[in-house]
């Protein structure tokens, strides 16, 4: 039975949120959140691009977190990219620029893989503190098997969380449902060493990242019949947010390209 146009636009906006919006945009970013992570990660990235008058931006909310937390969180990393792209296939074509940190690069990734299979491929795809998708688990990784305090040690190591969330019982217990489940999403997810996708690829990286080293994100290259850059940060795992002004420079330049247009300056310094 066809979804009805009300009800699917309704779906649309509970998966895709648009923090700006764009008259005639020439092309579209879609953003992906690492594990535990939020869309509202993604909110200052329209009003930093220097071609956010030209590009639509749009931040993944996934199921389980904030106000979809009465929802089951999607514990399988292909049902995830399943779904976004279900959503994202119902929105009219423009060049597409993927990005995704951490456990969100791999989520974009299998998205990529599925607007090509679709006869849409992206124009890009930008992964970020993430090795290559067909490295498996290391020897001390599976923490959605661990308790809930191992868990809350990890991302208090790693430093993704905000103090007040990492400092609040109540809200790290409201979090935890959807963070085992992303770790279980990424952790038991692997891809094989021919899964390619024939855009360009870009991947950034933290120096100092305990997640990924230098050489796991070159990785990615291996995944790609088009182009691939690498870039390293100084930082760790969540680089991209001292570094911030940087990536949205590279991300200023894939975007004016795909939008068929002379790269712009980013206004971000």
């Amino acid at each position: 039975m066809p979804t009805r146009p009300d009800l699917a636009a309704a779906d649309d906006d509970l998966w895709l949120r648009c923090y700006r919006r764009t008259e005639a945009p020439a092309a579209r970013l879609v953003c992906f959140p690492h594990a535990g992570g939020t869309a509202p990660f993604y909110r200052p990235m329209p009003f930093a691009l220097a071609a956010a008058d030209r590009v639509e931006v749009l931040a993944v909310q996934y199921p389980g977190r904030q106000d979809r937390r009465r929802e089951e969180p999607i514990a399988d990393l292909n049902v995830l990219a399943d779904r976004i792209h279900e959503v994202l296939a119902r929105r009219p074509g423009l060049p597409l620029v993927l990005f995704g940190h951490s456990m969100g690069a791999v989520v974009a990734f299998e998205v990529a893989r599925r607007c090509e299979a679709a006869g849409r491929p992206a124009a890009r795809l930008v992964v970020s503190g993430r090795r290559g998708p067909a490295v498996g688990l290391g020897p001390a990784e599976g923490m959605h098997l661990l308790d809930d305090d191992a868990i809350t040690a990890e991302i208090r190591r790693l430093d993704g969380s905000s103090s007040i969330v990492l400092s609040d019982p109540d809200l790290m217990a409201a979090a935890m449902p959807a963070l085992r489940a992303d770790y279980r999403a990424i952790e038991t997810y692997r891809a094989d060493g021919d899964a390619v996708v024939t855009c360009p690829i870009t991947s950034l990286n933290g120096d100092r990242d305990p997640k990924t080293s230098v050489a796991e994100a070159e990785d990615w290259r291996a995944h790609t019949t088009g182009g691939f850059d690498l870039h390293v940060f100084p930082g760790g795992h969540f680089f991209l947010v001292d570094e911030m002004p940087r990536v949205i420079g590279i991300l200023d330049g894939h975007l004016s390209e795909a939008a068929g247009a002379p790269t712009l300056s980013s206004g971000v310094r």
